[in-house]
């Protein structure tokens, strides 16, 4: 009987001596087997399953990569396993952390935030918008300035301010989420 360790380890061995096809078949079967746990915890963990395929990539480039370290006298799953389990838990941690980052508003939220009817408008009243500018850390001042008020780019903003577009686009994103929050407490009409 012939089964996943055994197919998965010949073709292992097979790439070392040069068989590029066994080591595709391979990794197409690995891939889909990763992509199903990949799947299933991101579902479990409330995370869309579009993350699912930068997962996959993540493991099947870690193999790829670290292929010369297996040992060829000691099983494949488990070494494969490992590395699966480490990438999914890195993963998981920054999906964590890029969701709380994120400001997921409603298309009617974010028409709302540029509308005149009852937003913090810096044409009427620039006072409101620095307010809420000057309570961000300097950093954050920086990037929303030059990308809110000057209209750079994420990566012009981040080259002057010597930060990374992550970063600037944090902050921003930090900035928009307090002026819908600064909206919805003025409500609509209030002048």
């Amino acid at each position: 009987m012939d089964t996943r360790e055994d197919r998965w380890a010949k073709a292992m061995r097979a790439e070392r001596t040069g068989d590029s096809a066994a080591y595709e078949a391979f990794l197409r079967a690995f891939a889909a087997s990763v992509r199903r746990i990949a799947e299933a915890h991101l579902r479990y963990m409330g995370f869309s399953l579009y993350e699912a395929e930068d997962v996959v990539q993540e493991v099947l480039i870690a193999v790829h990569t670290r292929r010369h370290q297996w040992d060829t006298k000691r099983s494949l799953l488990p070494w494969l396993n490992a590395i699966t389990r480490y990438k999914i838990i890195d993963a998981s941690r920054r999906l964590g952390r890029d969701a709380r980052m994120r400001v997921d508003l409603t298309e009617e939220q974010w028409a709302g935030l540029f509308s005149s009817e009852g937003v913090v408008d810096p044409e009427r009243n620039p006072a409101d918008v620095e307010k809420l500018i000057s309570a961000l850390p300097p950093g954050e001042q920086a990037a929303v300035r030059a990308i809110g008020l000057e209209g750079a780019s994420t990566k012009e903003a981040a080259a002057r301010i010597g930060s990374t577009e992550g970063a600037v686009r944090v902050a921003f994103h930090r900035l928009l989420k307090k002026l819908m929050a600064a909206t919805q407490r003025r409500g609509p009409g209030h002048e």
